[in-house]
């Protein structure tokens, strides 16, 4: 029989009773802080690329979002994953716990060998099937096989990550990850400025710093205590474990493979203003990384919150957690604004720089893209809240609907009108990011107002059955 540790079950009773605003803050600062520095440290890296020059710069910046895509299979997993084990973990199911534990990374790892097998042998064809320019394919291909690669190494790295943030082990995964980063950066640094090597070793890095966090991963698991330890003697991958986390996960799964297919999408579509056009859009994107990645760091800690606080009854407890984190969120988006509007034209420049060269028409693409897109902060982070409090509640389906239309319905069909019915340049691009980073926001409250009512009833009902239990 399973049981649970010490600190666990310490962390447990904290996160069950403890003044919501202060669990929030202590569990999702140092993972809100990690996707910060993350996100800068992708800047650095995208500034590593336009280096080498910027068709370097626009490979990786349309390479990387076909790899998210794949990258979303594991991520899934992670989540569905998470919010089961989260759940169990708050009703004190500790036996439950340790078969969820088991089964969610053994499916990670079947699905990233799968991929794998199939992908690496047909990168070209594959790349070629998405449309992707064949000028960034021929500069790109060797890092997009290193990428796949790495796409393994990263799905179990994801869910060992989820099940670390479900025990509330914030600061850990903030210290392991640090370190694995800044390895990653200084060997990202010496294979492009010291060697002059190509993009494909900065997927090298890549996959040296993922590798760094699976080899920890795979000493400390076997010896952790309680129901968090993996065993292989005791992996389950009988339906009653497994049918329930796959039923959270292909939702999650499917909306962030469409939402990175539509990206791509729209990275095919901006190359109608010429290939750098591309690697604007990507750069663009890093620097509002540096706002939306505080909401995710937020939202990933929030979620296993909600989740654990929904599994011990606590469901009025929910929602004071929930609309702490949407004030936090606009903050932070209002924040984010004010600063990059300060300092969008010296961000700009950073990238403009290759090599010997200044590309002054690089530097101004890369701002008429943001000033606009920056102007949806707030609103993206309204919806990143909204996603912490579906998760938390395994409402996945919701979450594939709002992201699929922030793509699709939002963000493609604007762009092709713009290029079809406006003289808009490429300002176009940025403009159309505003408008579904703006509208996903709206569709997030509309979302979120009968799904309140829905929590609002059920912990009505259970505080009206406590008495009569008694």
């Amino acid at each position: 029989m399973a049981f649970v540790s010490k600190k666990d079950e310490a962390y447990r009773e904290y996160a069950l009773n403890a003044s919501p605003t202060k669990v929030l803050i202590s569990s999702c600062a140092p993972l809100a802080l990690y996707q910060a520095l993350q996100s800068i440290f992708k800047i650095l890296d995208a500034m590593m690329a336009s280096h080498i020059g910027s068709d370097a710069a626009s490979a990786v910046a349309c390479l990387n979002q076909i790899t998210q895509m794949i990258t979303a299979l594991g991520t899934g997993l992670a989540i569905g994953g998470s919010i089961k084990i989260s759940e169990a973990y708050g009703k004190g199911d500790y036996e439950l716990v340790r078969k969820q534990v088991g089964a969610v990374y053994s499916l990670a790892v079947i699905v990233g060998l799968a991929i794998v097998g199939v992908l690496i042998p047909f990168a070209e064809s594959f790349l070629g099937w998405l449309k992707t320019d064949p000028e960034l394919i021929k500069a790109g291909a060797g890092y997009f096989r290193v990428e796949i690669l790495t796409v393994v190494v990263t799905f179990f790295n994801t869910v060992y990550i989820a099940i670390e943030r479900s025990r509330g082990h914030a600061k850990k995964i903030l210290v392991l990850n640090l370190i694995i980063i800044l390895v990653k950066l200084a060997l990202s640094a010496l294979f492009v400025y010291v060697l002059d090597e190509g993009v494909t070793m900065i997927a090298v890095a890549t996959l040296i710093g993922q590798l760094g966090i699976m080899g920890y991963a795979f000493v400390t698991m076997p010896r952790d205590d309680g129901a968090f330890r993996f065993s292989f003697r005791e992996i389950n991958l009988g339906g009653k474990i497994i049918l329930p986390i796959l039923n959270l996960a292909y939702p999650v799964s499917a909306e962030k493979v469409l939402f990175s297919a539509g990206k791509v999408t729209v990275n095919s579509m901006s190359g109608e203003y010429g290939p750098t056009t591309v690697g604007a859009l990507g750069i663009s994107n890093n620097i509002g990384g540096l706002t939306t990645s505080w909401h995710m760091g937020f939202t990933n800690g929030a979620s296993p919150l909600i989740s654990q606080n929904r599994g011990a009854g606590k469901y009025r407890r929910t929602l004071q957690i929930y609309f702490r984190l949407l004030v936090i969120n606009v903050l932070i988006g209002l924040a984010g604004i004010i600063l990059v509007s300060l300092t969008l034209p010296y961000l700009a420049n950073f990238f403009a720089q290759s090599k010997n060269q200044f590309d002054p028409a690089f530097r101004d693409t890369i701002v008429s893209i943001h000033q606009w897109e920056m102007l949806g902060y707030i609103t993206l982070g309204i919806n990143s809240a909204t996603l912490a409090l579906l998760l938390g509640y395994g409402y996945t389906k919701l979450t594939l609907l709002l992201n699929v239309a922030r793509v699709f319905a939002f963000r493609v069909p604007v762009l092709w009108f713009f290029q079809n019915y406006t003289n808009v340049g490429v300002e176009a691009v940025g403009m159309t990011m505003m408008i579904s980073n703006i509208c996903v926001g709206l569709s997030a409250v509309a979302v979120t107002i009968p799904v309140v009512i829905k929590i609002l009833k059920k912990a009505k009902a259970e505080e009206a059955a406590a008495p009569a239990q008694k």
